[in-house]
């Protein structure tokens, strides 16, 4: 029997150490045009499957309704290991509560944490998360890339062990953005700050090939401390001003200084340049509208880059930076945005600003011409990357930088 202390107010908790680190994120976005979600939700279940990076013995669900416009009514939650394979049957289905209690209701603009689900998992283990709504909710605080699985079942399903034929795929990540695990002995988080490269567009869904995703099965196929790492990147963002999602400055503090077991940051957002200087004629015009703000300058995005190093530090999170990688033959590409960025990279590799580089220009640039993509790498776009790109960036990383 684990001994347990008394709160001066009646309330109680374990006498051990818990040793509490987030294995699994996405960062939350408010639904937009950017973002296409089925809604209004009512009498519905959100049925989810994500893997984590590191494991444990106990996990608990975070869950936001941080861009919600009203109070989030959850009646039942479930969470249940998933079988192998991509599918969402799972097994060893546990409920879910929130100070006890079966049912919860979050406030809008705020998150709910679960209490701690006696479940054991292991590393790499993919969860099925079923979240039933009881009440109307129009707005879904959500993740527009979605590279998980999901899906939408009328009325409460949570205690459902398999997916109905009939259910609705959905189109993007809902409500769900951390999971936190407990293991025996102390882990550390990498959380990763970036953009639709750090995101995984071009990957394949549902099959947990970004770079992140490869980038933690190397770690935990290492050993060590360090297991978890934890993608923050939203498709379209930007350092210093908003447009898809909260600029990565005024979410840095939520979604990656917040990390419970925090030890890395890893700095790769490279849409600044490339948005500002991106030529605005036809369809790349109309994209370009979502992106407010004057256009920034190279010694704007290394003030950026000295900002989030400053606050990680204070943290005591050491800090690494990616340098941007080539995407000539996009349509956002410019020459003059182009010769901007191999400014921010000659920075991030000669200026001692960091404690490790992950060179991801070198990685994929042609050897042909710096200025693209090899080919194989990219997803046909020329910007971003296809399950093998991102393998190579994964690759290329040296894991001692987290150690």
């Amino acid at each position: 029997m684990v001994a347990r202390a008394e709160h001066a107010w009646g309330t109680t908790r374990p006498a051990h150490a818990e040793h509490w680190v987030r294995t699994w994120g996405a960062s939350p976005q408010a639904p937009d045009n950017s973002v296409s979600f089925v809604g209004p939700l009512e009498n519905a279940t959100l049925r989810q499957v994500v893997r984590i990076s590191g494991g444990g013995h106990r996990i608990r669900v975070r869950i936001s309704n941080e861009y919600g416009r009203t109070p989030l009514t959850i009646g039942a939650a479930r969470v249940a290991v998933a079988d192998c394979g991509a599918g969402a049957e799972g097994t060893d289905h546990r409920a879910v509560t929130f100070s006890s209690l079966p049912i919860t209701t979050v406030p809008a603009g705020a998150p709910v944490l679960s209490d701690p689900i006696d479940i054991p998992v292991a590393a790499l283990s993919r969860l099925v998360v079923s979240l039933y709504l009881t009440d109307r909710v129009d707005t879904v605080t959500c993740h527009g890339t979605f590279n998980a699985l999901g899906w939408i079942i009328p009325g409460d399903a949570t205690a459902l062990t398999s997916t109905p034929a009939g259910a609705t795929p959905m189109p993007a990540g809902a409500l769900i953005t951390a999971v936190e695990a407990e293991a025996a002995l102390p882990s550390k988080a990498v959380a990763v700050l970036g953009d639709s490269r750090v995101d995984g567009i071009g990957s394949t869904p549902g099959a947990d090939r970004r770079w992140t995703d490869v980038l933690a099965e190397r770690l935990v196929a290492r050993g060590g401390s360090t297991l978890c790492v934890i993608n923050q990147g939203i498709g379209g963002n930007r350092l210093l001003s908003d447009g898809i999602g909260t600029a990565a400055l005024a979410r840095f503090d939520r979604d990656i200084l917040a990390t419970p077991g925090l030890g890395h940051v890893v700095i790769a957002v490279g849409n600044d340049l490339v948005f500002s200087f991106a030529p605005r004629t036809g369809e790349a015009a109309g994209f370009l509208d979502m992106f407010p703000g004057a256009p920034v300058t190279v010694d704007d995005v290394i003030a950026a880059h000295l900002q989030l190093a400053s606050r990680a530090r204070a943290h005591g999170a050491k800090v690494h930076a990616a340098t941007i990688a080539p995407y000539g033959g996009s349509e956002m590409y410019s020459p003059q945005g182009d010769k901007a960025r191999e400014q921010v990279n000659a920075w991030i590799r000669t200026s001692g600003a960091f404690d490790g580089l992950l060179d991801f220009d070198a990685v994929w640039r042609d050897p042909a011409d710096r200025t693209r993509i090899r080919d194989g790498l990219h997803m046909g776009d020329h910007l971003h990357g296809s399950d093998a790109g991102y393998a190579a960036l994964a690759e290329a990383v040296d894991l001692s930088l987290f150690d």
